[in-house]
């Protein structure tokens, strides 16, 4: 009897299709509150907010995540640390799966980040998660963050990855589900614009 072949890691193909099919991805003509425009625009929560979506998408990057030695040498005695909201349900997803012991995430107040008062996370292994890295600063901000708490990042994943997203990270292992090519442009330079493609402006 032939068993239908289970896809543990879904290509990124299908992830994109998932995230159209919910609403997550759009893709058009936008302006976002920056003045930049771009052909794309991801509003994650919107997949994230349906369960069986949610854990298909986390428990694929947990599988990516534990071909990282590191990771699976750490587990389940670390810690799955997301940046601010957006990579609160992904953490939550990736632990489950992982079967971590332990979930933090860092608050965000005027483009600076922090964990809460008491939170002791020294000598701590951490697997840093997200749902989107466009421009990287978040991610480099959160590496710093962790090592300045005493922890150490073993690996970081996320569910989308720009292409030109700037990362300097040294060694750690960075997985992602989808890396897409998308590109800000200033009004003047964009190509949209110049085709006039109506714009649509987005603020978050």
């Amino acid at each position: 009897m032939l068993v239908p072949k289970v896809q543990l890691i879904p290509p990124p193909e299908k992830v994109l299709d998932l995230l159209r099919s919910t609403g997550a991805l759009l893709e058009g003509h936008f302006e976002f509150p920056n003045g930049k425009h771009s052909d794309f625009y991801f509003q994650m929560p919107l997949a994230m907010r349906y369960h069986g979506n949610a854990r298909v998408l986390n428990v694929a990057l947990s599988r990516l995540l534990r071909q990282e030695p590191e990771v699976l040498s750490a587990l389940p005695n670390c810690a799955v640390v997301a940046p601010a909201a957006g990579g609160i349900p992904v953490a939550f997803g990736v632990r489950e799966a992982l079967n971590a012991n332990q979930i933090f995430w860092a608050e965000k107040e005027e483009g600076r980040y922090y964990f809460r008062q008491y939170l002791d996370a020294r000598g701590m292994k951490c697997i840093l998660v997200d749902d989107i890295v466009r421009s990287g600063r978040g991610i480099q901000l959160m590496v710093d963050l962790i090592r300045q708490a005493g922890a150490e990042v073993i690996a970081i994943g996320s569910l989308v990855h720009y292409k030109d997203a700037q990362l300097d990270i040294g060694d750690i292992p960075y997985y992602w589900l989808v890396d897409i090519d998308c590109k800000f442009h200033d009004p003047k330079e964009c190509p949209a614009c110049n085709a006039g493609v109506p714009v649509e402006k987005v603020w978050v």
